[in-house]
């Protein structure tokens, strides 16, 4: 009943986000809204760019890749730095080359993957300036790469889809920065730490034991990390850590936060495109897909943990409470591993790799689908689109007539765009899988032998290859091999599903909408959700239903019972 009411506040959380956040950011993105005008100006000036000027996709994809790499090499060098720079009490020094890039093209691509412990290896001022300063960037790239596609698909012979630097100082200034600070102030007002001073050390007299407790600037990064789907917490342990994550509420804020923006812009889209219904269909295909995962994980970790088992534990009635928090239980912890996972997030408040086998299964399926229910803030929403342009695709087919989607035709150049950026994630995340446990160094990373250790490699890649950052903490990824191989998963995982579809978003603003006749796909309707939900189960299933099987599933079967 408890867990019942939970998921009600939940979906009426999120409901109010998708009506209301999702209203407030069309407002944002069609300029409607200029109460820091006096903030934007300035910076328009500084960047030399013109507020009412728009840009083609090419110059857009542009902007964004140069953005990207200066943001990206200011990072390499406050890491590189870091033994130099100020706040730094515990005299942390320099990161190895290979771990700065690793971290560097983390944080830049939204990923937040972490091959090393914040609280050990990260200054203060490296976590604020380096970091942190990246969790909003990412996150509103990710932001304006959707409106873009959006735009692309609302525009009618406009072969514009906004400018890139007007839309990022938007995105920070009217979205990102003022919700995360209020959520900032709920995570420290229930006990987030949030200090500049070092680390306290406590002398047990009794025992003779001392503990040394770290501190830090923890709380408002918390908040841009879920608020942004990041996902890289100050601390090692991520949202398990009380300091990160110290309440009951501040767990449920942070599964509002992570799903807000990624459901909300299924609205934005209904409303640019001026067919709200459109948007409808996307977000129910979300939710279906978001729900079943959930059922599945929540299912496999209320089952005893088959270890337990086997040493002649008695019956665990609770379920798999292996590397779980005992403040939050099994369903809470589904419901957030889930929610972390399926949205790029990747922060998590239990130990993914002491969950049951079909609950790993649930959480790798939510990141080989693509990210899509509902994705990463922006990232989701127009791989989503890409999605939907291949349903239409094989609708067109069925009814033997060119495909069209919002009234726009979709020829053979959208297809084979759309076609590129489903298939980049899949194909670097098995090529890379497959060199790793091909070779000793890839071999060498995981904790575990068999289908397990297999498991390991495939969710390190997996998680990258998607910019989650989760992980299974068993595999020791501090390798070069793994830092290297990483980076590049991440790099694909970004910018070889953005920029084909900012091409396809430049290729169908061009395009005049054609009259709906009697003929007409309707992709609004339940026969298009169910297309849609098809077509994204089977890209994913038929691509990974291999490695899935060498991986959880063997591992289920190996038990002895099914779970």
């Amino acid at each position: 009943m408890t867990f019942a009411l939970f998921l009600l506040a939940l979906a009426v959380c999120l409901a109010l986000c998708w009506r209301f956040l999702g209203a407030y950011m069309v407002a944002v993105f069609e300029n409607r809204l200029s109460f820091l005008g006096f903030i934007e100006r300035p910076i328009y000036r500084l960047l030399g760019t013109n507020k009412e000027v728009e840009q083609s996709w090419k110059r857009y994809a542009s902007s964004m890749v140069v953005f990207s790499g200066v943001s990206a090499l200011f990072l390499y060098l406050v890491l590189a730095l870091q033994g130099h720079l100020p706040l730094n009490p515990q005299h942390f020094s320099d990161l190895t080359p290979a771990l700065d890039l690793n971290t560097t093209v983390s944080f830049l691509t939204n990923t937040n993957w972490q091959n090393y412990g914040g609280e050990t290896t990260m200054s203060y001022f490296s976590q604020m300036f380096g970091l942190e300063f990246h969790q909003f960037l990412s996150a509103a790239v990710g932001l304006v790469l959707a409106i873009a596609v959006i735009r692309g698909f609302a525009n009618r012979g406009k072969p514009t889809i906004g400018n890139f630097w007007v839309d990022m100082t938007r995105s920070c200034l009217y979205v990102l920065f003022p919700i995360a600070f209020l959520l900032g102030i709920v995570f420290v007002a229930q006990g987030g730490v949030d200090t500049l001073h070092g680390p306290v050390t406590i002398h047990n007299g009794l025992t003779g034991l001392t503990q040394t407790i770290a501190l830090g600037p923890v709380g408002f990064m918390e908040a841009i990390k879920q608020l942004g789907t990041n996902g890289g917490g100050f601390f090692n342990i991520n949202s398990a850590h009380p300091f990160e994550n110290p309440t009951g509420l501040t767990n449920f804020m942070s599964i509002v936060a992570l799903l807000s923006i990624p459901f909300s812009l299924t609205y934005v889209f209904g409303k640019m495109v001026g067919r709200l219904r459109q948007g409808v269909a996307v977000l129910i295909a979300m939710v279906i897909l978001y729900g079943s995962l959930i059922g599945l994980n929540a299912w496999a970790e209320a089952q005893p943990n088959p270890a337990v088992v086997h040493g002649g534990v008695a019956t665990q009635y609770v379920g798999n409470m292996e590397g779980k928090e005992v403040r939050f239980g099994i369903l809470p912890s589904s419901l957030f591993a889930v929610s972390s996972t399926v949205t790029s997030t990747g922060s998590a408040d239990y130990a993914y790799d002491s969950g049951n086998s079909w609950g790993n299964f649930a959480l790798l399926s939510g990141m080989m689908l693509g990210e899509v229910e509902p994705g990463g803030v922006g990232s989701g929403m127009y791989t989503i689109l890409l999605m939907a342009i291949i349903a239409v695709f094989i609708g067109g087919l069925m009814i033997g007539r060119t495909p069209e989607y919002l009234g726009k035709k979709i020829q053979a150049r959208e297809v084979k765009l759309a076609g590129i950026g489903v298939l980049v994630m899949p194909i670097t995340v098995l090529i890379l899988t497959g060199i790793a446990v091909s070779v000793h160094a890839g071999r060498a990373g995981p904790l575990n032998g068999g289908p397990h250790g297999f498991s390991e490699i495939l969710y390190a890649f997996t998680s990258q290859g998607n910019n989650n950052g989760s992980a299974f903490g068993g595999l020791t990824g501090n390798t070069p091999f793994y830092n290297i191989m990483g980076s590049v998963a991440m790099l694909l995982g970004r910018f070889g599903v953005a920029i084909p579809a900012l091409a396809l978003a430049g290729s169908l603003a061009g395009k005049q909408v054609v009259p709906a006749g009697l003929g007409t796909f309707r992709t609004d309707n339940t026969m298009f959700i169910g297309l849609l939900i098809g077509v994204i189960v089977i890209i994913g299933g038929l691509t990974f239903f291999p490695a899935l099987a060498l991986g959880p599933i063997v591992e289920a079967l190996s038990h002895g019972k099914f779970w």
